[in-house]
């Protein structure tokens, strides 16, 4: 049986966007976990809520 971190995987989730890379999460705990991660890091993200989950977009800031 395997336990989930959840903040761990908002961390992990957070870091990929800190990449430039977009990031799912499905449950509603962990995508409040990854905004409050985004908002005291002040990443700035797009979000695409879906039925089925949502998406973070990572917003590039123009030079």
């Amino acid at each position: 049986m395997f336990v989930i971190d959840h903040k761990q995987m908002a961390k992990e989730k957070v870091n990929q966007i800190r990449k430039g890379r977009s990031a799912y999460a499905e449950s509603a705990n962990l995508v409040s976990l990854i905004k409050k991660e985004l908002e005291c890091e002040n990443i700035k993200v797009y979000e695409d809520v879906t039925e089925f989950g949502c998406w973070f977009i990572p917003v590039r800031e123009e030079q």
